[in-house]
């Protein structure tokens, strides 16, 4: 089977290649994907940890804390697969711990890497499902927990597909602590023992709640960068994706009709589109982009051209800050079929939050927001320009809205601590 499997993977790769040149996703970590070069320190024993990307990575920050006091005295390695996600691995981790790529899936890569690292758990976050991993380590008798597990709608058909194959696969995982009963039973329907399932939670709503106070402490700063004023509003466009940057524009302009004292920051998806952003941006008269990383310390007022500016957030890792400056925020992935992000994060602020329809990707927590009245479903740009106008006239639902989305935080957190419990109770099995 492993070499059955390999051959696929081979295959795959290969006509994967000049898709993976073109997105230039070649990066300095690669070699270590193949299992070279791999600078891990001597370890007795570590705990490894997998978190695919940025989000991943961000989710496991308490649960590396929560292990951490359980086991003080182990090690960890982290492992992601982006370079992004790498980054947050790096500030996650200890003096101590590792931060490596993970493995590419071939048999002979996974074994050379696990012998070498010899961990005692390996926890994958969120359902990353790798063949020859997952079999090579339960050959070892290495227990395996899968936490913040989620089975998307998409996936689920495609492994029901191929559920004679997946099933002997998915029952050598010791524990998946799913954050639904959804979850939950399409993890039964693919044939995983009952007994291994665990209702946790969503580790996504674990986020630090920062009062007030803290945050002008710490944030004051930015709001001068961007030059807000008191009485100014800033609206926040995070995560954007192709063909909705130019929707919002659209809605920016006509907005400024009735507020010419608005501002607005977009923040792409992916940061390497912030030329592309700026291109799109200028080609509006009465609209000039800037970017954040070309600003200086302060900015204030719009420049002498008599333009609004138009602020572009092209760096990593300062997105929370300029949340917690914003008076509104509009989370993108879902007014094209990108399935939505996180909006948790924003949430977290106590801001006002607004989406699109497509939020596939995060349907349960998009529908425990409108359940709660603590977000706004828009279905085009249109709806989104006439929710966006209603709140900048209404403080009060303004100040409503954030606070009903912290609350939804608040009710919601717990999962970290009951993961961490479920990945304890495998050494006493």
């Amino acid at each position: 089977m492993n070499f059955l499997y390999d051959l696929i993977f081979f295959i795959f790769a290969v006509f994967y290649l000049p898709v993976f040149l073109f997105k230039r996703k070649f990066h300095a970590g690669f070699a270590m994907r193949l299992g070279l070069f791999l600078r891990i320190p001597e370890l007795d024993g570590p705990i490894w940890i997998h978190a695919v990307s940025v989000g991943e990575a961000m989710s496991i920050r308490h649960l590396v804390e929560n292990l951490k006091e359980k086991f003080p005295q182990k090690d960890f390695i982290i492992s992601t697969v982006t370079p992004t996600g790498n980054k947050i691995a790096r500030s996650i981790a200890g003096k101590n711990d590792a931060v490596i790529y993970l493995p590419l899936d071939f048999s002979w890569i996974v074994r050379k890497v696990i012998d070498r690292i010899r961990p005692t758990l390996f926890v994958i976050a969120e359902t990353e499902i790798w063949p020859n991993l997952i079999s090579c380590l339960y050959k070892k008798n290495i227990p395996i927990a899968v936490v913040n597990t989620r089975i998307s709608d998409r996936s689920f058909k495609k492994y029901l597909l191929v559920r004679f194959l997946i099933k002997p696969l998915l029952n050598k995982v010791s524990v998946f602590c799913v954050q639904t009963q959804v979850d939950a039973r399409r993890l039964e329907q693919l044939g995983v023992a009952t007994k291994k399932i665990k209702l946790t939670g969503n580790m996504k709503f674990d986020i630090k709640i920062r009062d007030y106070e803290d945050l002008r402490k710490d944030y004051a700063d930015y709001r001068v960068k961007l030059g807000v004023r008191i009485k100014e509003k800033l609206i926040v466009a995070a995560s954007t994706h192709p063909g909705e940057e130019e929707e919002i524009l659209k809605v920016y302009l006509d907005l400024l009709s009735s507020f010419p004292d608005l501002k607005l920051l977009v923040v792409p998806r992916h940061p390497e589109r912030s030329e592309s952003l700026v291109k799109l941006i200028n080609k509006y008269p009465r609209l000039v982009a800037r970017r954040i990383s070309q600003l200086p310390r302060l900015n204030g007022g719009n420049g002498s051209s008599g333009r609004k500016q138009v602020f572009i957030l092209d760096t990593i890792g300062q997105l929370m800050y300029f949340y917690a400056i914003a008076d509104i925020v509009f989370v993108g992935g879902s007014l094209t079929k990108s399935g939505g992000h996180n909006i948790l994060e924003p949430a977290s602020l106590g801001k006002p939050i607004l989406f699109g329809k497509y939020m596939f990707n995060f349907r349960d927590i998009a529908e425990i927001f409108l359940k709660n009245n603590a977000g706004i479903m828009v279905n085009d740009a249109g709806e989104l320009e006439i929710e966006l106008k209603k709140l900048l006239e209404d403080k009060h639902r303004i100040l409503e809205l954030g606070n009903a989305s912290r609350k939804v935080i608040l009710e919601n957190q717990g999962a970290t601590v009951k993961n961490a419990e479920a990945i304890t109770a495998l050494w006493k099995t």
